[in-house]
């Protein structure tokens, strides 16, 4: 079902000033063009929730019927399987803290939360104000994103060591450990739970805010468990603390690392022309269409490639951060050179 979503506050409050030669960007568009990239289809929305968790669990039945060499084989084609679809259900709590994932807003927060957040430690709520901060102040020093890119590019060894630290489980640990550590509102960090309460308000954390992580995960347990193989869950928790973590590094320097100028919206984001095997592995639902997100972020995620062709053919996308796939991407984040060691150690 077609449904056609309200103008959005970004296209109500649309900068006068100009972006694009003599107008914005949205001028270029008619009204006709932005109802088709703002409609809902939520039958795609539903589709796209098919797809990521018949790919999960393709992923553990294809271990389990493998043995001897394929065993191997496939363990860590599953795991990277898995990882890149736990990326997905992020999406789709992201999309939803939108208000993008389904038309009807209780049902896109409910979904997004029980379908997408909670599976992988999230929670659509506190993550929507976050994330708008974001959008409103991407590259700048108040994005509470800005960490995840700043450092790039850096050494080939330097990234080496991290995606060591990711595929090793310690990025995963630590930030399992803090997630939890937030939720259960201890220690005295900022986090997504404490930050913008008024005087006087609690944030809402407890043992309550860790059930739906374990009811959700004791589900995706059970399908398996279902099946005589309760030993296939572990591919979801191994995933979810190594491949998950990488693809989370990559989603982000794609996105936004090497970027700018920060005020400049066709610059301070990037959009991956991705190929089917990233798409599959590291860019799902349609997640490496990032800077078209950031230019309307109501549109929901099946009609961003539409966006970007629309931007493409009215030539918006001449002097646009749009990169050839990931390798490109990470070949630019890995070009600092080498310090030598005797330069190091003086």
């Amino acid at each position: 079902m077609m449904v056609t979503a309200p103008p959005p506050d970004e296209i109500q409050d649309a900068p006068e000033e100009p972006i694009l030669g003599n107008a914005h960007w949205l001028s270029k568009f008619t009204k006709e063009e932005r109802t088709a990239i703002l409609s809902f289809d939520d039958k795609r929305s539903v589709w796209t929730l098919v797809f990521n968790w018949s790919v999960v669990f393709g992923a553990m039945a294809l271990v389990g019927l493998s043995s001897g060499l394929w065993l191997v084989l496939t363990i860590p084609l599953a795991l990277c399987l898995i990882g890149g679809r736990q990326l997905g259900f992020a999406i789709v709590m992201h999309d939803a803290a939108h208000h993008a994932f389904l038309s009807n807003r209780k049902w896109n927060d409910l979904v997004g939360n029980w379908l997408g957040a909670y599976p992988t430690w999230s929670d659509v709520k506190p993550y929507r104000p976050y994330h708008l901060i974001h959008h409103a102040k991407t590259g700048t020093k108040d994005d509470p994103d800005l960490s995840l890119t700043l450092p790039f590019p850096l050494t080939k060894s330097s990234f080496r060591r991290k995606v060591w630290r990711d595929l090793s489980g310690q990025t995963g640990w630590t930030q399992i450990k803090q997630t939890f550590l937030r939720d259960m509102g201890w220690g005295n960090r900022r986090t997504q739970r404490n930050q913008g309460l008024k005087p006087g308000e609690k944030p809402d954390v407890g043992w309550h805010k860790i059930a739906p992580v374990a009811i959700t995960n004791l589900a995706i347990f059970a399908v398996p468990a279902s099946f005589g193989r309760p030993e296939l869950y572990l591919l979801w928790v191994v995933a979810l603390f190594t491949t998950y973590r990488l693809v989370i590094r990559i989603r982000a320097i794609g996105e936004h690392a090497m970027s700018g100028p920060a005020e400049d919206p066709l610059r301070n984001t990037r959009t991956t022309i991705a190929s089917w095997w990233e798409r599959l592995f590291l860019a799902p639902n349609f997640v490496n269409y990032h800077l078209e997100h950031h230019l309307l972020m109501t549109v929901p995620h099946y009609n961003l490639p539409k966006m970007h062709r629309m931007l493409r053919d009215k030539g918006l996308l001449e002097n646009a951060l749009v990169s050839n796939g990931y390798l490109e991407v990470l070949r630019r984040a890995t070009s600092k050179p080498e310090v030598p060691a005797e330069t190091a150690a003086a």
